[in-house]
């Protein structure tokens, strides 16, 4: 099984498991994800963004509603002021050693290890969106992911991911502007 981890730093030892500042309520860890989920780390660290796949628990409505006359599977949806830097950026693929991990969410693919892990290799990532794109995930922009979140949330769409949303531009200022006549 091929574990990974992406930084922004190229230039990574070792890894040092300690507290995410998001689950502070477990142990100092090392985390990993599979190569089925990968694909939702192909931007910058900081970058928000929402990943949704087609499932089968998903009703007609709703399916109609978040993939409409797409083909595609799954789909990553981002502000539009990220455009550019995912277009720009280059990340790093660090391959870890499978044995000291366990699972720890399979629906999203995350291991975690409580040791030291030495990386196997370190492989850099560019052009972000066209790696995307041979997956055929299809990508989606928006000037505010709020309304997509609360959408999801309140649907039967049951395999998707929301990352880094606490970065995400408030909603008061993705709302579009309309004329004096209401028209946006």
């Amino acid at each position: 099984m091929n574990l990974f981890h992406f930084s922004s730093e190229p230039d990574i030892k070792v890894f040092v498991p300690r507290v995410k500042a998001n689950r502070t309520d477990m142990p100092p860890v090392v985390w990993a994800i599979d190569q089925e989920h990968a694909f939702t780390f192909y931007f910058p660290r900081n970058c928000p963004r929402i990943v949704y796949t087609r499932s089968g628990g998903i009703n007609r409505e709703d399916e109609a509603r978040f993939f409409g006359l797409s083909c595609a599977d799954k789909i990553i949806t981002v502000e539009t002021q990220w455009y550019k830097a995912i277009k720009e950026s280059t990340i790093y693929r660090y391959t870890l050693p499978s044995a000291s991990f366990q699972l720890f969410d399979k629906t999203a693919g995350y291991y975690i290890s409580e040791q030291t892990v030495t990386p196997v290799v370190m492989k850099p990532m560019r052009d972000l969106i066209g790696k995307l794109a041979d997956l055929n995930i299809e990508i989606r922009l928006t000037p505010n992911l709020h309304p997509l979140k609360e959408a999801i949330l309140n649907s039967t769409l049951d395999d998707f991911g929301i990352h880094r949303f606490h970065l995400a531009k408030p909603f008061e200022q993705g709302r579009p502007i309309a004329d004096n006549k209401g028209n946006v």
